[in-house]
């Protein structure tokens, strides 16, 4: 860690690029935006977690939004999920705009609701993102040249890359399209 200061700005830089410049809970875009900010993972004020202010793997990427209504909670029976350290889809899916608890996850509940992943300019956003998908989809299958066809398609399930912009919830617009990597179109 660089001069052991959590927010010295290499490890704020190295943090975003970790995550594509991505909140690492709701995957806004952040630094368009604003600076973003480095998030404890367990909170290092109110004395739950102070030995952890410095330790790498309790640090993340965060929008001021999601950072500040996560502020400093933290449930040791069900702590939030960590994207850095486990797949998301274990506790969470996306339905349309919305994200749901998988099979019952407390983790997942907890996640969503205190963090509040489905706030109302979040749901808003992803929206907009699905309806643009879902339009670009339908344009491309009207693509007559199958070299053409697959190269539009190509561009889309880049959209549903890691690095993109709510990438889980445009992923999941893809699938219910139809389209996935595994789709003749896509992979030949």
């Amino acid at each position: 860690m660089a001069d052991g200061n959590y927010k010295h700005h290499l490890n704020k830089k190295a943090l975003n690029d970790s995550n594509y410049g991505k909140c690492m809970y709701c995957e806004s875009k952040v630094t368009h935006i604003d600076f973003g900010d480095v998030e404890h993972i367990k909170p290092k004020a109110a004395g739950l977690f102070p030995e952890l202010e410095f330790a790498w793997e309790n640090l993340g990427f965060a929008c001021a939004v999601c950072n500040t209504t996560k502020s400093n909670k933290y449930f040791n029976e069900a702590p939030f999920v960590n994207p850095y350290e486990e797949d998301p889809a274990e506790h969470l899916y996306v339905f349309g705009a919305l994200l749901f608890t998988k099979n019952g996850s407390e983790r997942g509940e907890i996640t969503i609701k205190e963090i509040g992943l489905n706030r109302s300019g979040l749901i808003e956003q992803r929206a907009a993102k699905i309806r643009a998908i879902a339009t670009a989809v339908d344009a491309c299958h009207r693509i007559k040249s199958p070299h053409l066809r697959k190269a539009a398609l190509d561009a889309l399930m880049d959209e549903g890359g890691p690095d993109k912009e709510f990438s889980a919830v445009v992923a999941a617009q893809l699938r219910a399209s139809g389209v996935d990597a595994d789709d003749p179109a896509v992979a030949a």
